[in-house]
């Protein structure tokens, strides 16, 4: 696999796919395998390129990443499904947006064409003020009693005599904590999308859930995440964006010190819920010798459902200072929640703690954080 390069010997063997961009080799994913980006919109007509040599790459695929798929290529999924085989068809993933995406990979790393970053940004453009409609569903009006989701920390706690922690989160947490901390890659990983949304409806039901029912681990990890990206005020609140924002002008020995500042400006139940969850993300990134989910993997994974701007959605370049946020409240959680407690807040129990971690800073990718630059139209992790 060769880069586009203009001093790229012609005689060399893939020059005829190089100069044209279409692939590229964009750093690893969180198993440290090789991502390789194929951008469609690069691709030149057929009589300047045997499209038959991009067959070449096909061997050894682990994941086939689509993003903004065309009608037609989902109508031609659907009709030559049943001839693929199923072990390859597990591998194909449709993501309708850069934003989707980023759950998965780390975008910063992706070579994503000008063309792509427009094209998605027309598409937010379309749900400007809003969410993405994939990620979101709006509660009834008005919401039931034993609402879940898309409701308020606050209506959680009126709605369960007062207590900070809402149930989804505690469900999640206790069974995860018990049953998924050896969990190769959870919270990367997907569950069914209708289990999900089955699950969802009989927790907004109030109907009791045992996750043992379902058989996949990845169903109350997702679940988790599903909770915090349906709150109307992301947990670190609309108020905190900009200075979490700032993180990356701080000088790294004042980093740990500029998270704390921050958090002594959340509300008491905010700070409650986040010393809760970010306690438990700590015990798993402590057993990452098996998860294979270091603070920073964990990171990526959680920043952008910890907070999110008022207008529109995150940007590209805001994964950079979020992510690193993030990874320092994992990191270094203890340092950071030791001897700060919210006017009235109770202690958390000694199974909301977790060990004590001192390590260097990385980016998704386990090196140092890249800066940001463009990339993307679908991509492959061979």
């Amino acid at each position: 696999m060769v880069d586009a390069d203009p001093t790229l010997s012609t005689s060399h063997s893939f020059y005829d796919v190089a100069r044209h961009g279409i692939l590229q080799v964009a750093g690893e994913d969180r198993y440290g395998r090789r991502v390789v980006t194929f951008s469609c919109c690069r691709m030149p007509p057929s009589h300047e390129l045997n499209h038959q040599r991009l067959l070449e790459y096909k061997k050894n695929l682990k994941a086939l990443y689509v993003v903004h798929p065309t009608s037609f290529i989902k109508v031609l999924w659907n009709l030559f499904r049943p001839l693929i085989s199923h072990k390859f068809g597990k591998k194909v993933t449709y993501f309708s947006s850069l934003r989707e995406l980023r759950e998965h990979l780390q975008c910063d790393q992706l070579p994503v064409p000008l063309e792509v970053l427009r094209y998605d940004e027309k598409l937010r453009s379309l749900h400007e003020g809003g969410p993405p409609p994939s990620t979101k569903t709006p509660p009834p009006r008005p919401p039931l009693p034993t609402q879940q989701f898309g409701v308020s920390l606050q209506y959680l706690k009126d709605k369960n005599q007062g207590e900070l922690i809402p149930p989804v989160l505690r469900l999640t947490v206790t069974y995860l904590r018990e049953k998924g901390l050896h969990t190769e890659g959870l919270f990367r990983r997907s569950a069914s999308a209708q289990t999900v949304r089955l699950v969802q409806r009989l927790l907004d039901q109030g109907k009791p859930v045992n996750f043992d029912d379902y058989g996949d681990i990845h169903v109350p990890a997702v679940i988790l995440k599903t909770f915090l990206r349906e709150l109307p005020q992301p947990l670190l609140t609309f108020e905190a964006y900009e200075r979490v924002m700032g993180i990356t002008n701080v000088e790294s020995s004042l980093r740990v010190t500029h998270c704390r500042q921050i958090l002594r400006s959340l509300p008491e139940h905010n700070y409650a819920v986040l010393r809760y969850l970010v306690a438990f993300l700590h015990a798993v990134s402590q057993e990452s010798i098996l998860n294979k989910m270091t603070s920073s993997n964990l990171a990526c994974v959680f920043g952008l459902n910890l907070i999110w701007p008022s207008q529109g959605t995150s940007s590209l370049s805001a994964l950079l200072p979020l992510n690193l946020f993030t990874e320092l409240l994992i990191e270094y959680y203890e340092t950071i929640f030791s001897g700060h407690e919210g006017p009235g807040e109770r202690a958390l129990g000694p199974a909301d703690a977790g060990g004590q971690g001192s390590h260097h800073i990385r980016g998704c990718g386990g090196t140092d954080p890249p800066q940001p630059s463009p990339g993307l139209s679908s991509l492959r992790v061979p």
